[in-house]
């Protein structure tokens, strides 16, 4: 990896730790990483080594035992309200899509901007503008269970992206897809990705996915097995 290409650090970790069971059970183990502004980076490793478990504490979604993670050179033990730092700035992507079975495909993208600046009807504009870029013209009134996997994943990504984050977290979002629906989702990400300047953090397990990343960190049992894997 060129490190002129990112010159940036979006999010850093020191000595990351997350136990449980009184420090029984280590799901990760002293992880020190640093990912840059505008890369796309790959978590891979076995099931269970702990790679969903970084990604959450990346994403705020639980809290570690020990160490520390910096958004930009900011401490997030730091943060006061970290739902407002997922909404304004994190846009998360799941292999089991996570929309909302009882609304649209529009108010499912719609849904995370409650609470956020801007008004009821610029929200759904901009919506609109999403899926409708992402080839969901005609499926803006369609709930999720009338919808293909791709279709649905889509929608997610669209969410993902409402609020204007600063990365992408996306754990598995090709493992319940064919493998032409998973190529068209990486292009979409991907593309996106080059336009916006996104941070691109993904769990994956699959070769084919991780090879579309630009660095490869490898996790086995909570610790990284080796500290990246450049692909340009």
């Amino acid at each position: 990896m060129n490190p002129q290409l990112f010159p940036e650090s979006i999010v850093r970790t020191e000595n990351l730790a997350l136990h449980f069971d009184d420090s029984k059970t280590k799901a990760l183990d002293g992880i020190n990483i640093t990912i840059h502004k505008g890369e796309w980076v790959a978590i891979v490793g076995p099931s269970g080594c702990g790679k969903s478990s970084l990604l959450n504490l990346i994403g705020a979604l639980d809290s570690p035992t020990s160490g520390e993670l910096y958004f930009r050179s900011q401490s997030y033990s730091k943060i006061l309200d970290l739902s407002l730092f997922r909404r304004q700035h994190i846009g998360f992507i799941f292999q089991s899509f996570h929309l909302i079975p009882t609304l649209s495909a529009l108010d499912n993208v719609v849904a995370p901007t409650i609470a956020c600046p801007g008004s009821p009807n610029e929200h759904k504009e901009r919506a609109k503008n999403l899926l409708v870029k992402l080839g969901l013209r005609d499926r803006l009134d369609h709930f999720p269970g009338k919808m293909s996997g791709g279709e649905r994943q889509r929608v997610a990504i669209a969410r993902a992206l409402i609020n204007n984050p600063d990365m992408i977290l996306a754990d598995e979002p090709t493992g319940s897809l064919d493998s032409i629906n998973a190529k068209q989702v990486l292009d979409i990400i991907n593309d996106i990705r080059e336009k916006k300047g996104l941070t691109v953090i993904m769990v994956t397990h699959d070769p084919s996915v991780s090879a579309r990343a630009e660095r490869i960190i490898h996790v086995c049992d909570g610790k990284i097995e080796h500290r990246e894997e450049a692909r340009i």
